[in-house]
């Protein structure tokens, strides 16, 4: 029976962190925007842009024997 009270105070004492941790994400603003991150992969960045080939080009092949 014991062990039983050890393990609920355990998964209570666990379940009482992972909450205090949300709190402080949530109050650090961690969640604060959610939409930009995955919308950043859509657009090109002027690296990108200068490091690609136009386009029927290629690197260092001039196509003369």
């Amino acid at each position: 029976m014991s062990v039983i009270l050890i393990l609920i105070l355990a998964s209570l004492g666990v379940a009482v962190a992972f909450l205090a941790s949300f709190i402080w994400a949530v109050k650090a603003g961690q969640f604060e925007d959610t939409c930009t991150p995955a919308m950043r992969i859509l657009n090109e960045d002027e690296t990108t842009k200068q490091a690609l080939p136009e386009p029927g080009k290629t690197l260092g092949v001039t196509g003369k024997r």
